[in-house]
């Protein structure tokens, strides 16, 4: 899967990466959608991984906004550092553990939204210059946001087909 280069290239992969994922979870019936996955994977659950990328679209939202104000952010999350986000991850998924997968849909869809808007506010130089934004470090806007959307989309999707073989 190519990297988006371009804003156009960011809106069009997490769209359709998203809705490429949604379709697929859609097309199981609410008893299979409900049904724990094999072990071996942290995420046990549809419920589990949509859950996941909800909290990481939250994250990210967070990170914008703080960040955008120039004052100090915490990343990935207060108390975690990039080498710790498996036990982040695994924080994320007690929090959801017991939540109902219609309203992790419905949560997902809407920060989803969100995030689209932040994409759709920029410029592709705003998304893409290194540097630009204290916050982003080195990197850019863009590289956090392909990693919250298209790219943890795919994994996704990935992960969800592995485990309804």
């Amino acid at each position: 899967m190519p990297r988006p280069k371009t804003k156009l290239e960011l809106i069009q992969l997490s769209n359709y990466n998203f809705d490429k994922l949604f379709t697929y979870v859609n097309s199981f019936d609410k008893q299979e959608q409900l049904k724990e996955f094999p072990k071996g994977t942290m995420n046990r659950s549809i419920r589990d991984v949509l859950a996941h990328l909800h909290h990481w679209h939250l994250m990210v939202l967070n990170w914008y906004k703080i960040g955008m104000t120039g004052k100090k952010l915490e990343m990935p999350a207060k108390g975690y550092t990039w080498k710790t986000t498996p036990a982040l991850n695994l924080e994320i998924w007690k929090k959801y553990s017991n939540s109902d997968l219609e309203i992790i849909k419905s949560n997902l869809q809407d920060s989803f939204s969100r995030i689209q808007k932040i994409i759709n506010k920029h410029s592709e130089e705003e998304l893409f210059e290194k540097k630009r934004y204290k916050w982003t470090g080195t990197t850019s806007l863009a590289s956090y946001l392909i990693s919250a959307t298209s790219s943890h989309y795919y994994w996704a999707f990935q992960l969800i087909k592995k485990a309804k073989k």
